[in-house]
């Protein structure tokens, strides 16, 4: 659009502004207080610390808490920065990889001479909380003529991962030395370098793209876009990739700019979309901006970030930005496609210095009175963040496949959290709920080499919040469990056990035994691995001894094998012509199975015994005994053929004819196709 289409502009934006007075702004950490905030921002590294930039030259970092009281000084460089007015630390952006790299990059301006200066600096290696300032390691420096219009954002965009750098047009007033327009100088420029390569006599890389990249002589290749007189924050929205400066107005118009590469917009020539200075302006195109207000409307625009957070969702995807002066704040509507609409949201109490976002896109105000604001939420229940956890097997036997889930904890209304869950191919499901303010849930008896996704929401009363995250994890393998495990007695001292090996990569086994059935089991030894004897010989005569085995490895077990029992009083297994001591019901093996599995049980006395099947819901499916027993050891076998994969339940119930003895006891199955 060419600048002589303003009137046309302008009669829209006027017809297009409205006021808004639901919202309003809140301290968001009421216990700190900044020295000249001119900047907020995160480290993208998943620790949700906030990082505010003071003018003198310090950054200062904190917890993202509303109840914080102490901050921590994370950088000093104020014997390095001129500061004062428009001068000072203006800038900082963190690495994409801050994570692993430690490395961010600021700007700030120094004197003799008076300079502006592109540095990255990269973290301590004793304290994540603090920098090491003698890293510094210097990009790019160029001067500053005067000692306003020093511009000063920088960060990385998403889609290239590009450093960009907003420059003004080196002071005075209406650009003097038209450095705007010129292609000469990095002044009245949005440059973008790469700062994970060099270029011979650079200590960064052009980007191939730029658009002056195959230029000579003096042509500066760093620029990306030119025409510009100060822009004062720019953002990149993560969900459009469009780039929104704010640029400073002259006298009349304050501006808001899509920027895009190679382009130009058109200062000295243009304030906002009215002439300005016109002579020797005879570019091809202007590129007007998307929106501008008059003064006294305001007289010092502060760039912000389209709203992608969660706490305020009537403002997502709309551009918010504020006057410095006048401290209004507005949102501005715009998809690239259809007419701008602007609405007036409040008055803020200070001068607005600058927007920043924490990691979770909730976006803050900074103010030289002191203070950090926050839109006061207006949704009642605000989504759980950061959901991570764990897959891990746990130590005893048989081992249980669990995953641990945290996440954050960010309303204050609700009554609990609901916690979701699908695998590859399915939908999510509710699995449980926790109360209030909880910050975690451990999902237990899981299938192992299985991927699940989670998500969680807070509710309350039947409303829920929207989801968190999701977080996927797949589960560790186990190991295959010894079957066919038989204990022989070979003479009243000595009892030989053998199992099947079902796996390649156990370190040995480990054998369990206990004398009598209300004994219980405690390890006698070990075996290397692939090994399926074990002899022991250290039983007693006249004993019922009961084995059991585990494979192992580092500190995954596997599940136990089923169990035997010898008789030392003669070598043969035992049967029912022993008589046991008590009534038990053994754990069902194998267990998980497929699709039919093992019971053993003993009776002491003859009994009517009643031996039933239930699903997970608590209903009966089946019976596998309803009879009268005489004492002994027995053994059913359960096929689920015509059942569904989960979890049932085994209940025995004895009484006997012979004394007042009863007996109840419940075993869970896992049947798994």
């Amino acid at each position: 659009m060419g600048k002589n289409k303003f009137i046309t502009l302008l009669l829209i934006m006027i017809l297009s502004t409205t006021v808004n007075a639901q919202h309003s702004l809140e301290e968001a950490f009421p216990n700190l207080s900044f020295s000249s905030a001119l900047f907020l921002t995160h480290s993208g590294d998943g620790t949700n610390r906030i990082f505010v930039v003071e003018r003198a030259g310090r950054i200062k970092v904190f917890e993202n808490s509303p109840s914080v009281s102490t901050t921590k000084t994370f950088l000093d460089i104020t014997n390095r920065v001129s500061s004062g007015g428009e001068k000072g630390l203006l800038g900082l952006a963190f690495h994409p990889n801050y994570e692993d790299s430690g490395y961010f990059y600021v700007n700030y301006t120094a004197s003799n001479p008076q300079r502006t200066i592109i540095s990255r600096f990269q973290i301590s290696a004793a304290n994540p909380d603090s920098a090491d300032k003698n890293s510094e390691f210097e990009l790019l420096n160029f001067d500053q003529p005067f000692s306003n219009h020093n511009g000063g954002w920088l960060d990385f965009r998403q889609s290239d991962g590009y450093l960009y750098i907003a420059t003004g047009d080196g002071g005075s007033g209406g650009d003097p030395q038209n450095n705007g327009q010129k292609i000469t100088t990095m002044l009245g420029k949005i440059l973008r370098i790469d700062v994970d390569d060099q270029d011979p006599g650079l200590n960064y890389a052009i980007p191939p793209d730029n658009p002056f990249v195959d230029s000579t002589g003096s042509v500066v290749k760093e620029i990306y876009a030119w025409g510009m007189r100060n822009p004062w924050r720019c953002s990149f929205d993560p969900v459009t990739d469009f780039f929104w400066a704010a640029d400073v107005g002259q006298n009349a118009w304050e501006e808001v700019d899509i920027i895009e590469n190679g382009k130009n917009y058109g200062w000295r020539c243009y304030e906002g979309t009215h002439n300005h200075i016109l002579s020797g302006c005879n570019y091809p195109e202007y590129i007007d901006p998307v929106w501008e207000y008059d003064h006294p409307t305001g007289f010092s625009i502060t760039g912000g970030y389209v709203y992608r957070g969660q706490n305020v969702p009537e403002l997502n995807g709309k551009y918010i930005y504020g006057d410095y002066v006048t401290k209004l704040i507005w949102a501005l509507t715009y998809d690239g496609v259809n007419p701008p609409t602007n609405e007036l949201l409040l008055t803020a109490v200070g001068d607005i210095t600058s927007f920043g976002v924490d990691q979770n896109n909730e976006l803050y105000i900074t103010s030289f009175n002191g203070n950090i604001y926050r839109f006061t939420p207006t949704q009642t229940l605000n989504a759980p963040t950061n959901l991570d956890g764990t897959a891990s097997i746990t130590l005893g036997v048989p081992p249980i496949i669990v995953v641990a889930l945290t996440w954050n904890d960010n309303s204050t209304t609700e009554e609990g959290f609901v916690i979701e869950r699908k695998t590859e191919n399915g939908g999510f499901e509710i699995i449980d709920s926790v109360s209030t303010n909880q910050e975690g849930y451990t999902d237990w008896d899981l299938t192992d080499s299985v991927t699940y996704t989670y998500r969680v929401a807070a509710f309350n009363s039947g409303n829920f919040s929207p989801y968190s995250n999701e977080f996927s994890v797949t589960t560790p393998v186990r190991i295959a469990a010894p079957t066919n495990l038989f204990a022989t007695a070979n003479s009243t001292s000595q009892v030989t056990v053998t199992w099947q090996d079902n796996d390649m990569q156990e370190e040995g086994y480990k054998v369990e035994r206990k004398t009598g059935m209300g004994g219980i089991y405690s390890i006698i030894d070990s075996v290397g691995a692939n090994e399926t004897l074990y002899t022991d010989n250290s039983v007693n005569p006249n004993n019922i001894y009961y084995y059991r085995a585990f494979a192992y490895i580092v500190n995954v077990n596997s599940f136990y094998s089923n169990e035997d029992s010898a008789n030392t009083s003669q070598p043969t297994n035992v049967g029912n012509d022993l008589i046991p001591g008590e009534y038990y019901i053994s754990q069902n093996y194998p267990n998980p199975f497929n699709p039919s599995t093992v019971i053993k049980y003993s009776i002491p006395e003859e009994s009517n015994l009643r031996m039933t099947i239930y699903n997970s819901l608590g209903k009966e499916i089946g019976i596998l005994v309803d009879d009268t027993l005489q004492a002994g050891f027995y053994e059913e076998q359960w096929n689920a053929d015509g059942f569904s994969s989960g979890v049932y339940y085994v209940k025995m119930n004895a009484e006997s004819l012979d004394s007042d003895k009863r007996f109840t006891n419940v075993i869970k199955m896992l049947f798994l196709k």
